[in-house]
């Protein structure tokens, strides 16, 4: 059906002229019925009165004439009256949404909405600005996640730069060592990249899980077995502790693998020598799976930013020491996918840290 041509398209002029029609509508089928059934009922009431009464039935019906004119002239204004009001109530809110959303799609993500009513309009105040909140905080940690990057990859690319001229320009010899630190470089730029596009696949839940019941010791025994030449060379003592009987998990086994190696990873890391670190595995409602080490540990202030891309508890820390800055972030998206939870929690600095987190029993033939 076309829309018709001459239809206001202001939701304030359909507002009023809907309210017009209903006051103007009630007050002709009020008007309508008073004069047509008014003077027949006071007709048959008169009963054999006619010559007296037909100047009254006369006058009877132009009082009633003008007496609905002036209720409907009040009737109309106070209309006209109600429908402005109602219509700015309902108009204004949804203009300075409509006012909102346009700076906000030019950048201007900083907009929010007074919520006066707690109505419908209230609500959905509230939720534009739940909404706001949220694109906010994504334009944010977007920026924050262009800028860890160039400054990650700032690094390796002026040390390979620097000896790629050297080298051109004859400052530099050739040699292992040279040839070995652009190779180490070029493969940590490698690592960060590949680790960025696990956690972008990990996070918008595109990563291929297979979930199949699991034994909680056998995935341990693979991560422990991957990582302990490491702490071998480090000298740092790795040992696990999980009962023989727990139940599996459902879970995707490599994906558990690779979550306890970036746990065992990181820990390694921020434990000294003669340090130790122990996996633990736990079940009640759910697996429980820890890795507690008594390493540098961390203030109370840096724990719900520790599953953060590219944070650092200790700002002075090189990159360079190790890691790519964002296994802990993929290990909590890994984990999420496979609906489990993960935290890590510290007594404090130079206490060490213990890192958990869940995955649901499999239900499977129980």
């Amino acid at each position: 059906m076309k829309r018709l041509g001459n239809m206001p398209r202001s939701l304030g002029a359909k507002l009023f002229i809907s309210h017009f029609l209903v006051a103007l509508i009630g007050a002709l089928t009020l008007l309508t019925a008073i004069l047509v059934i008014a003077p027949f009922v006071f007709g048959r009431l008169a009963g054999g009165m006619e010559g007296v009464m037909d100047s009254v039935v006369r006058v009877f019906g132009q009082t009633l004439l003008y007496s609905l004119l002036v209720a409907g002239l009040v009737a109309t204004g106070a209309a006209i009256v109600a429908s402005l009001f109602v219509s700015r109530r309902i108009v204004d809110p949804l203009g300075r949404m409509l006012g909102a959303t346009r700076r906000i799609a030019s950048g201007r993500y900083g907009e929010r909405l007074p919520v006066r009513d707690a109505d419908e309009l209230g609500e959905l105040s509230e939720s534009f600005n739940a909404m706001a909140r949220t694109l906010e905080e994504a334009e944010r940690r977007r920026m924050e996640v262009i800028l860890d990057v160039s400054h990650e990859l700032r690094t390796p690319l002026s040390t390979i730069r620097g000896h790629v001229e050297g080298l051109a320009e004859g400052v530099i010899e050739p040699s292992e060592e040279t040839w070995a630190l652009l190779h180490a470089e070029t493969e940590r730029m490698r690592r960060l990249v590949d680790d960025l596009r696990r956690l972008s696949q990990a996070e918008a839940r595109q990563l291929a899980l297979n979930p199949i019941p699991v034994s909680p010791a056998e995935v341990v025994g693979l991560a422990v077995e991957r990582m302990l030449p490491l702490f071998d060379e480090k000298g740092v003592e790795l040992r696990s502790a999980v009962p023989d009987k727990l139940p599996p998990v459902l879970a995707d086994s490599g994906r558990v693998v690779q979550v306890l190696t970036n746990l065992l990873d990181n820990a390694l890391r921020h434990t000294p020598a003669g340090g130790r670190v122990v996996v633990e595995v736990g079940a009640g409602g759910e697996a429980v799976f820890e890795v507690t080490d008594t390493g540098e540990g961390l203030a109370s202030e840096h724990l719900p930013h520790v599953f953060e891309r590219f944070y650092r508890a200790a700002k002075s820390r090189s990159r360079s020491e190790g890691g790519s800055g964002v296994g802990l972030a993929i290990s909590k998206a890994l984990v999420e996918a496979m609906g489990g939870r993960i935290w890590v929690g510290s007594p404090g600095v130079g206490e060490g840290a213990t890192f958990s987190f869940t995955l649901p029993i499999s239900r499977r033939g129980s």
